[in-house]
């Protein structure tokens, strides 16, 4: 895969469980260098864990933080000289997301539009939005705010972003997404 062998690689939301699987997958296609971002401490520890059982030689780094924060996330990008980033942070857990609904607008829609903005800024070549079939036609919070982030990670592919200065970066950074349904033994799954 030419998103990921011998580049440089971000990984948010890399604890959570679609996270945690995409990290291992990750791990078995020769990436340089991944940067695991989680904003929970144990389940950031948990994956360590896991990481250490590969007995991989490929680098990489965990990083305590939430990807709400544009500062963060540029300085990471920027530091790490990331190539691709897997967006996967989000509360995705129905029935908490529907009793959180500012917390989960905030997690999901911010945590996109900053991680985009940092992007874009910071010059990464691809970023990729884990988002949800529930997005289709959003019946819950849930859905509604992975849809938001579908529209924003939409509008910087189309380069709709007047409100933003790019014209000093020359960046061109490839916005793509994937929605996944139902994973297996995934946080708030329902099979």
């Amino acid at each position: 895969n030419n998103a990921i062998e011998g580049k440089n690689i971000c990984i948010t939301g890399a604890a959570g469980s679609i996270g945690t699987e995409l990290v291992m997958q990750v791990f078995n296609l020769n990436p340089k260098k991944i940067v695991l971002i989680d904003n929970s401490e144990m389940n950031l520890y948990s994956l360590s864990l896991k990481v250490e059982n590969l007995n991989s030689s490929i680098p990489y780094q965990l990083v305590l933080g939430s990807s709400t924060d544009y500062k963060f996330l540029k300085e990471l990008f920027i530091k790490n000289k990331i190539n691709t980033v897997y967006h996967a942070a989000a509360y995705k857990h129905v029935p908490l997301v529907e009793r959180n609904p500012i917390q989960a607008i905030y997690n999901n829609v911010f945590s996109t539009y900053y991680l985009c903005k940092a992007a874009k800024k910071s010059q990464v070549k691809r970023v990729t939005l884990i988002s949800s079939d529930k997005a289709v036609r959003p019946t819950n919070v849930m859905g509604a705010t992975k849809r938001l982030s579908e529209l924003i990670l939409i509008g910087f592919a189309n380069h709709r972003n007047t409100d933003l200065d790019f014209s000093k970066t020359n960046s061109s950074t490839i916005f793509s997404m994937v929605r996944f349904g139902n994973v297996l033994g995934s946080s708030g799954s329902v099979v």
